[in-house]
């Protein structure tokens, strides 16, 4: 096959979660490697189920993460619409060639009477099958189903159970036996088509030529077949998506399970290069050790013969992992004042009365130690505003416990005459390093014992940067006013 023409074709039902978006990324892949197309078409016949806003969130997602579609919502393309649910004339059209060949029939059997039905098997202990129930009217003629057909009716296929194999690229060769096909319905009594019939009909128009979805829908296949050749259409390519699985491995991932939908990933500082990159290796890889892709490596080495038919396990902590990995690439290849722009939601409050250039100046010497965006906010909030001074954590820190209090404010007046003998236009990174160096031959302390203390009361922070680093960033005006905070703060709790 040489261009892979493929869809996401997502319900709009509520937020999109990371088992949909690893269903639109393989097939976009698959698509964009091979100079094919990618379509975006919006199943939305589930009125019941239709969530207002989740068509926007589904577009805006996608072109979060870069998966631009070839045709579809505010596109356009030759296949227009791209919403199901203005093509019901269309799906009626080709319900009617059934009705047309015998292949289908009306049948307005009350749902109640449909449970009587499946009690009653149950109680016989035999699979409930609708065709073994079949209405008068799958008897009509032809003619005299079209004639009758009125929307508010539903029209059901009527199958021909057999044997059925087909390949799946993923799962292999596979068969099912008559026992699992029955007379699907087609169209519904509101006039949409059911995702069944619909999907075919669309992928048929559509030119589709690789359908790739969640391996639940293995076991509808069988009826899926059976509507290609009653349609005599040209069956795609199947790629069963194996499922995407909890932490433990033991079932499918779902929001019990801590997952957050992407929106949520989003707003916690995951960046859409580090989500592509994570969603695309689970449950693929090409064969070596990388890790880190970039988009255009994962379409030059993606592969659906590379997709693993087991379920992957979904694992946050490589995720956070991934997403640091990635917010240091971007920076150390686009330098600070390129990547800096996607930082500006997730400053801590207190940052917001000082400028872009010394919030760039913390980032420069933070960005290393994020993994989500989102930890600026704890990270850096010392920078902004004096934190609240807490001996405690200065005594019991490990390096710090063995000295006395009055040892510690004593190392901290030297610190701080020493640090007075630098002025403001040689408060830099170079001067402080030669100063904190020669401050640790004077009191004759070891590098995590000073350096602790000094660290500790200028931040009141689990980590921060190299000292000299921090001290630079924050200033000396700044700097030194802790210093002497922290050192009266011990005098007063000697006292």
């Amino acid at each position: 096959m040489d261009k892979i023409i493929t869809r996401f074709a997502p319900s709009p039902t509520g937020y999109i979660h990371i088992g949909n978006v690893r269903s639109a990324i393989f097939p976009y892949l698959a698509a964009k490697q091979s100079s094919g197309k990618f379509i975006l078409r919006i199943e939305d016949t589930d009125r019941s189920r239709f969530v207002d806003g989740a068509t926007d969130l589904i577009m805006e997602t996608l072109r979060w993460l870069g998966l631009e579609w070839d045709e579809g919502p505010e596109i356009g393309g030759p296949n227009a619409p791209y919403f199901q649910s203005e093509r019901k004339e269309i799906y009626q059209d080709w319900a009617k060639k059934l009705l047309k060949s015998g292949r289908a029939y009306i049948d307005d059997t009350s749902s109640e009477t449909i449970d009587e039905y499946r009690k009653t098997d149950n109680a016989k202990k035999i699979p409930f099958l609708y065709r073994n129930h079949r209405p008068a009217s799958a008897d009509l003629s032809p003619e005299e189903s079209l004639k009758l057909w009125k929307e508010g009716t539903p029209i059901r296929f009527k199958s021909d159970p057999k044997p059925r194999s087909w390949k799946d690229e993923v799962m292999g060769d596979l068969s099912a036996g008559p026992e699992v096909q029955d007379d699907i319905i087609l169209i519904k009594k509101d006039g949409l088509p059911t995702y069944n019939f619909a999907h075919i009909v669309d992928d048929t128009l559509m030119n589709i030529n690789m359908v790739a979805r969640g391996v639940e829908y293995l076991s509808s296949t069988p009826n899926y077949l059976a509507l290609y050749e009653a349609l005599d259409v040209k069956k795609p390519l199947f790629v069963s998506l194996p499922h995407i699985l909890a932490p433990q491995g033991n079932k499918k991932l779902s929001k019990r399970d801590g997952a957050k939908s992407v929106t949520e990933y989003r707003a916690d500082g995951i960046l859409p290069e580090a989500m592509l990159n994570y969603l695309a290796c689970l449950g693929w890889n090409d064969g070596t050790e990388q890790e880190i892709y970039t988009k255009d490596e994962l379409i030059e080495r993606f592969s659906v013969s590379r997709i693993q038919n087991s379920g992957a396990r979904f694992d946050e902590t490589k995720l956070l992992w991934m997403n640091g990995q990635w917010i240091r690439k971007l920076v150390d290849e686009e330098g600070i004042d390129k990547f800096f722009p996607r930082t500006l939601d997730f400053w801590p409050d207190s940052a917001k009365s000082y400028d872009d250039d010394y919030k760039k100046r913390v980032l420069a010497i933070i960005y290393d130690r994020l993994k989500t965006l989102s930890d600026l906010r704890e990270m850096t909030d010392y920078f902004f505003t004096d934190p609240k001074i807490n001996v405690d954590l200065l005594t019991s820190n490990r390096f710090l416990k063995k000295l006395s209090e009055a040892e510690l404010e004593s190392l901290l007046e030297t610190t701080i005459s020493s640090l007075e003998t630098i002025s403001e236009d040689s408060w830099n990174e170079e001067t402080l390093k030669n100063t904190l160096n020669s401050l640790l031959e004077a009191t004759n302390k070891k590098p995590a014992e000073l350096f602790s203390l000094i660290r500790i009361s200028v931040s009141f922070a689990p980590f921060s940067p190299a000292l000299d680093l921090t001290l630079s960033v924050l200033g000396r005006t700044t700097t030194l006013s802790r210093l002497r905070a922290v050192k009266s703060a011990l005098l007063l709790d000697g006292e």
